[in-house]
């Protein structure tokens, strides 16, 4: 992920801040607003290293108790526009208990995927300007259980926003960004990070690639193929990764239908 230092950038979810820290040591944007969800004593009492007071001293807004699947949250920005928001390695926080996760009533897969589509909504809508490339940015792994979110295929669908691809993140690029567990002080084992695109905006001017897993030789979903025969397309149909799949496709589809009754 290559940012542009004439962007106004929003980072949102940003755990310790040290993304934003990163960004604003090495890139030096045009402008920069850094959002976490916790509040300022949950963020020092949960990181012995945080970048907040760095931030603070550097002249960036920092925004605590930022939900990105709240309208109210997003309002705070007051006329603030952006042109690129960016949702670093989102995954929503463990339940505390099994009564409070039946309570939702809804799969893990379907919730984290319900997390991102709210944040393309309402970075869509509310915080980037009409007159710029209109960005929302999220940086995901190529791991288990986040290749099974299907982002690049449903995640805006039925919505006005487009998919525009994807590109490998290169944390070298961002040297004081250390990537944390969402729930405690611990760092994560850094694995292989994809920064996927989308926008309102067709024409971006940005250097994006779309995966050969979306082509029509292939099971997008499931990130399989090519199929060389349909025997071959068959067998991955019966199989159990593509099963399991479809259970997450068709919880996801139910949640949709029921957000537009």
């Amino acid at each position: 992920m290559k940012l542009n230092p004439q962007w106004r950038i929003l980072t949102v979810g940003d755990g310790d801040l040290s993304f934003s820290y990163s960004i604003q040591k090495h890139l030096k944007p045009t402008s920069l607003v850094a959002s976490i969800y916790d509040s300022e004593s949950a963020l020092r009492e949960k990181y012995q290293e945080h970048a907040m007071d760095n931030l603070l001293k550097a002249g960036v807004q920092v925004l605590t108790e930022f939900d990105v699947t709240d309208v109210d949250s997003w309002h705070r920005l007051g006329r603030q526009q952006f042109d690129a928001v960016i949702f670093q390695f989102p995954l929503i926080p463990a339940f505390t208990s099994h009564d409070e996760f039946k309570q939702s009533q809804l799969s893990i897969n379907t919730l984290n995927r319900r997390l991102l589509r709210y944040f393309l909504v309402n970075s869509q809508s509310i915080a980037l300007d009409k007159q710029g490339p209109m960005l929302s940015i999220i940086t995901s792994k190529d791991v288990k259980p986040y290749c099974e979110w299907n982002l690049e295929q449903t995640l805006h669908q039925g919505l006005n926003i487009n998919y525009l691809g994807q590109t490998d993140f290169n944390i070298d690029l961002f040297p004081n960004y250390k990537i944390r567990n969402v729930d405690r002080d611990k760092h994560v084992k850094d694995t292989r990070g994809i920064s996927y695109f989308w926008s309102s905006q067709t024409d971006t001017a940005q250097s994006l690639v779309i995966p050969d897993y979306l082509c029509d030789s292939h099971c997008g979903m499931c990130r399989a193929g090519p199929f060389l025969t349909e025997q071959d397309k068959q067998a991955h149909y019966s199989s159990k990764k593509h099963k399991q799949m479809s259970a997450h496709e068709k919880a996801w589809q139910a949640f949709l239908a029921s957000e537009q009754t």
